[in-house]
């Protein structure tokens, strides 16, 4: 009886899913934009402060350059699938 239950609640939530009304289109631009932000700026970000600590040390070093632009594109990947996923 309750794996009925769970199957009509399951199915009632993909009807009302696919009776939702579609976005349109400027809403759909503006998620797209804002998945693009969320991924590149942490890239950013992770590169200018890598330029500013490798600056610091002597010599030529792109150490911290390439460890937090790697750390970047790893946390805008969470911060996307995050987005998507609710």
């Amino acid at each position: 009886m309750d794996i009925h239950k769970r199957l009509k609640q399951s199915i009632d939530r993909q009807v009302w899913r696919l009776d939702k009304p579609r976005r349109s289109l400027f809403a759909q631009t503006v998620y797209l934009g804002t998945l693009g932000l969320v991924m590149v700026l942490p890239v950013v970000a992770g590169a200018y402060l890598g330029l500013w600590l490798d600056s610091l040390a002597g010599g030529y070093s792109m150490r911290w350059t390439l460890s937090l632009i790697v750390l970047g594109v790893v946390i805008g990947a969470v911060n996307v699938y995050l987005l998507i996923k609710d």
